[in-house]
């Protein structure tokens, strides 16, 4: 929580000075590609977050003896699918950053201490990283447990 929290800050904050980013700034469209890496990365790491606090809370599976804490199951999967639900959101953000970072006028332009920030872009134009077919998978198979756990009558075992 407490990473999301810093993330969320950072996305939030104005950028310091190119003297103090990851990669070597020595012009304006250097300057102007890093900051849409910076926020295309920044949403993927919240992504990631939230991913890992959201599978705190899913149970990925209604065993038949859980029946008699059905419903706090079902609340932990509320909260799970909330935290999914926000993942979600910020993957819509993070393909749009990484769409203005893959623009035509950066095509020769290669940061190259932020590599990393390059491949994700690039990954993310292609869809080998594609973090909403992920999210949506797991909703489809939270909803499956939550159904079975509706589905138990919470008796005792």
């Amino acid at each position: 929580m407490e990473n999301i929290h810093w993330l969320e800050q950072a996305i939030k904050a104005d950028f310091a000075n190119p003297l103090y980013a990851l990669a070597l700034i020595e012009d304006e469209t250097q300057w102007e590609k890093y900051r849409y890496l910076f926020m295309m990365h920044a949403h993927l790491k919240l992504i990631e977050q939230y991913l890992y606090l959201g599978n705190k809370w899913n149970k990925r599976n209604a065993y038949f003896y859980n029946a008699p804490w059905k419903e706090q199951n079902l609340k932990s999967l509320e909260t799970a699918e909330a935290c999914f639900r926000a993942a979600l959101s910020y993957w819509e953000t993070a393909r749009e950053w990484a769409e203005k970072a893959q623009d035509r006028r950066f095509r020769f332009i290669n940061l190259v201490r932020v590599q990393n920030w390059e491949d994700e872009a690039g990954r993310i134009e292609n869809t080998t990283l594609d973090y909403g077919k992920i999210i949506n998978r797991e909703l489809a198979l939270l909803q499956q447990v939550r159904e079975k756990f509706q589905a138990m009558d919470g008796g005792t075992y």
